[in-house]
């Protein structure tokens, strides 16, 4: 059996591979495990909203991921060869480390790999999790390989069929909807636009094609909503004939001349939210606490998100700064997240697979003319962003009153200047740590023993911020012995709201 102070990471995803890094960067021991052979080489997930790149930065792994992205900030639906809507998505006029990415969650995950790498950190494939067993002072882990690891705590980022949640007895309640959907990328000649996402409702069923970066203009990302296709899992060469059929038919485009397919899929719809995030040592996150339809790029951006809120908790906990208490909050302020994407996300499969009369007429002569109208595209783009995403009313916030930022609300990249006296930016500076933002003429503020020290170059509210490793502000306020006070009253005796 290993032995030793470590968080065991299960599943080496998207969500999984970002808490590790955000571990690592605390210096907190960390080992990920998967059942899987290896790295995946493409799969579902392909857009990375605002907030994502924001995490993927602060973790140290944006890279050259923006770059090698494209940028398709348009989405064009089609009724037949009329037009329905065109909505223009984009980076919602707030600081953000890269505007909204069309990218493989694979290249995403080599991404978070090379970061892991250079932290020190390692992948052990083939070792799923198969058994687990916990008391007071940690976890008994057993791997598909024989092995047993003994770990501080146990995080289950293993997707939807999640054996971490399985075993640790949380419940995952929600429905199955046949809502079958073929999936695949493809080499296309066609005539259709690069610039953006294209869709076309028709009561046969929608179809969705999104251009994919790669050599050449040619690679799609073709989903379409095919409820009456044979049962049983078809073949990449049965769902490529199949899209030949659907293409002309939901379409109109008898041109389009389908080459050869890189990958396909087919998937059913789920909508399940875990009972709870964390039962005793074992927490979870990502498709293991939550899964929802696909549509608006919502579930690998909720998964980062949630690993960026519990590392820097968990790595609180581990090295004994704060008591667990604390980790009571990452339930209290990432779960309501995770039920209004759940809500959202259902509400627009309903609006895109309308089959009766009624739903299609909503769709396409109520909400079709809404989304044509700029302030509800700049909506949808802030709300697809997550930047909105706010814990004020949460245990660590301060409810809807007072000045903003509130406590619990997300602070821009503000401008602000080093100790050693050169310009910065705030979320440059954090990288899983506190920074606290002070006024230059406010004396009193000794340097932060969490974090680093900034002062203010943009804004200068004549007070000062403690801003968390998230980028969400914990404290505001004038007086060094209060910050002192909120601090012991959070980490040592627990959130007091």
């Amino acid at each position: 059996m290993e032995v030793g102070s470590m968080v065991l990471v299960v599943g080496a995803g998207p969500t999984g591979l970002a808490l590790a890094c955000g571990l690592l960067s605390h210096g907190i021991p960390v080992r990920v495990v998967d059942r899987a052979a290896g790295p995946a080489v493409t799969s579902r997930a392909n857009f990375v909203h605002a907030r994502g790149s924001e995490v993927l930065a602060r973790l140290g792994a944006l890279g050259d991921l923006p770059t090698e992205s494209l940028r398709a900030m348009k989405v064009t639906t089609y009724l037949g060869d009329r037009p329905l809507a065109t909505v223009r998505f984009g980076d919602p006029t707030l600081r953000t480390a890269a505007a909204p990415m069309v990218v493989s969650q694979a290249r995403v995950e080599a991404a978070l790999r090379d970061r892991l790498t250079a932290l020190g950190g390692r992948i052990d494939w083939k070792a799923g999790l198969t058994g687990l067993d916990q008391d007071d002072t940690g976890v008994t882990v057993t791997l598909g390989t024989g092995e047993s690891v003994r770990a501080d705590w146990v995080v289950g980022c293993d997707g939807t069929g999640s054996a971490t949640r399985e075993q640790a007895g949380i419940g995952f309640p929600g429905v199955r909807i046949s809502e079958r959907y073929l999936l695949a990328d493809l080499h296309i000649d066609w005539d259709l636009d690069r610039d953006g996402t294209t869709g076309w409702v028709s009561p046969a069923g929608m179809v969705g094609a999104m251009p994919m970066p790669g050599p050449g203009e040619d690679l799609w990302r073709l989903l379409a909503y095919d409820p009456t296709s044979a049962q049983g899992r078809p073949t990449e060469q049965e769902i490529m004939d199949r899209f030949r059929r659907i293409l002309p038919e939901r379409t109109g485009h008898t041109d389009a001349h389908i080459r050869d397919v890189t990958w396909a899929s087919v998937f059913t719809v789920h909508r399940r939210l875990a009972d709870t995030y964390r039962q005793g040592r074992v927490l979870l996150a990502g498709d293991a606490a939550h899964v929802h339809a696909p549509f608006g790029g919502q579930g690998m951006l909720t998964g980062l998100g949630d690993a960026e809120n519990l590392a820097w908790k968990l790595a609180l906990v581990v090295r004994e700064h704060a008591s667990e208490s604390l980790l009571d909050t990452y339930q209290a302020e990432r779960r309501p997240l995770a039920a209004q994407v759940l809500r959202g996300t259902t509400a627009v499969t309903r609006v895109n697979i309308a089959a009766n009369p009624v739903g299609r007429f909503v769709r396409d002569r109520v909400v079709a003319p809404l989304l044509n109208l700029a302030p509800v595209q700049r909506l949808a783009s802030y709300s697809a962003s997550q930047l909105w995403v706010s814990y004020r009313t949460g245990p660590l916030g301060a409810g809807r009153l007072g000045h903003k930022p509130r406590p619990g609300d997300r602070v821009p990249d503000l401008a602000c200047t080093h100790p050693d006296g050169r310009p910065t930016r705030l979320h440059t500076e954090l990288g899983g740590r506190f920074a606290l933002l002070v006024p230059d003429d406010a004396p009193g503020w000794s340097p932060n023993q969490w974090g680093v020290t900034l002062r203010f170059t943009e804004g200068r509210p004549g007070e000062a911020w403690l801003v968390r490793p998230d980028a969400h502000l914990a404290w505001r306020g004038r007086d060094p012995a209060s910050l002192a006070r909120w601090m012991t009253e959070t980490l040592t005796t627990g959130p007091t709201r």
